[in-house]
């Protein structure tokens, strides 16, 4: 059963697309984020107290799944959402966060003393050559970039940074409580931004209740409840190489609900990005699929 959990991971995260294509033309992002963090809130505090889950014992822990919260939730889902608002375009925003397997390669060596071997390297840079293909021959490359492009360089160190953080720190933690403890401060450090930076604003419309009540269950919950899994069973490295496939997958799932093109680039794009993720989690001695 444990094999399929990084599949299942890349296609619900990659169904977010649905969620903000539905959603955010009735409401401002960070209203928007802020929502459903308080949605996801309430429904995983009300399963962690009926189920009697255990809370951290050690405040340090508390501090540590917080911060981590903030960084993988607030921080990176704020700079995709606001980058998308101010202009850059999808497929560019999705080059940009792509690059995150070669960060945390590069960055995991010395904070986690995780040593990628050259095949794995080989899968990274094969990886980020195919979600270049993918989205360059999806959205094009032509594009003025400018003040566009820091919210989703905000994003791309926050993820990495986050999914680092998490899997030094506390990588082992209740899903229901800790979910509760990194959604907290994540609504706090939201609430605070759109306090000092824009104005809370939703227009509440069915499709906008429908693309909520999908981020909250399948992604907030769902996805991320795999992603801790996968970072506590496997290496940050392999992980963050599932990150490449998400492009991948979001341009399949938009090929078959919204009859988006699939240009031949992109599908020649498609088939690097799988064997680069291949090369990184193919097992040896550790992986994904313990």
């Amino acid at each position: 059963m444990k094999r399929i959990y990084p599949f299942l991971f890349v296609f619900l995260w990659s169904t977010g697309f649905i969620g903000a294509r539905f959603g955010l033309p009735f409401s401002e992002p960070l209203s928007f984020l802020l929502i459903r963090y308080l949605c996801v809130i309430v429904l995983m505090m009300a399963i962690a107290v009926l189920s009697r889950a255990p809370w951290p014992k050690e405040p340090r822990q508390w501090w540590h799944i917080g911060v981590s919260g903030v960084l993988i939730h607030a921080t990176y889902l704020s700079g995709v959402f606001l980058s998308i608002k101010h202009g850059l375009p999808a497929g560019i925003t999705a080059l940009v966060v792509g690059m995150q397997p070669l960060l945390t390669a590069i960055s995991a060596g010395w904070l986690l003393e995780e040593r990628a071997s050259a095949r794995q390297w080989f899968g990274l840079a094969l990886g980020f050559i195919g979600l270049a293909l993918v989205v360059s021959g999806k959205f094009g490359v032509g594009a003025e970039l400018g003040p566009m492009l820091v919210p989703a360089l905000v994003a791309l160190l926050g993820m990495t940074v986050g999914t680092l953080y998490q899997k030094r720190f506390c990588a082992g933690f209740d899903l229901r409580t800790g979910s509760v403890i990194q959604f907290v401060p994540s609504a706090i450090v939201t609430a605070i931004a759109i306090a000092l930076f824009t104005e809370f604003q939703i227009t509440w419309t069915a499709q906008f209740v429908f693309a909520l009540g999908w981020l909250v269950l399948v992604l907030s919950i769902g996805a991320i409840s795999l992603l801790n899994l996968l970072i506590h069973s496997g290496s940050a490295v392999n992980v963050a190489s599932l990150f490449y496939l998400t492009p991948v997958s979001t341009a399949l799932i938009a090929w078959l609900i919204f009859g988006e093109t699939l240009p031949l680039v992109s599908m020649a794009g498609m088939v690097l990005a799988v064997g680069g993720v291949y090369l990184v989690v193919r097992r040896q001695h550790s992986g994904l699929c313990p």
